[in-house]
């Protein structure tokens, strides 16, 4: 008899502060996901009205939306398809425009 073992890793994704009327308040979200898009994928599923700011209609992110795995741009790693690992933390980081954050795309 086989039993098939699926390990979840659950990942802490830092929401800025002018998202956070859209996750209840919270600053910190753990999320299930063994990728940066399954990750993300599981947030937006959780808090639904978060896709439009973070997402675009072609199911991009937008380009104003920046996510970080520890301190690195997922830009420059995989991507979406980055690997998570147990001690992992995304961040969600909103560009910065004429010296301050660009926060009025977030209120969308």
């Amino acid at each position: 008899m086989s039993t098939n073992h699926q390990t979840h890793t659950l990942t802490d994704i830092l929401i800025p502060t002018p998202l956070r009327a859209y996750t209840g308040g919270q600053a910190v979200v753990a999320v299930e996901g063994a990728t940066v898009g399954q990750a993300l994928d599981h947030l937006t599923a959780r808090f639904p009205v978060l896709r439009k700011h973070l997402f675009g209609d072609d199911g991009n992110l937008r380009a104003f939306v920046n996510i970080y795995l520890n301190d690195e741009d997922i830009r420059y790693l995989q991507r979406d398809e980055t690997p998570l690992g147990a001690e992992d933390r995304l961040s969600i980081v909103p560009s910065i425009a004429g010296g301050g954050a660009d926060v009025r795309a977030f209120a969308c």
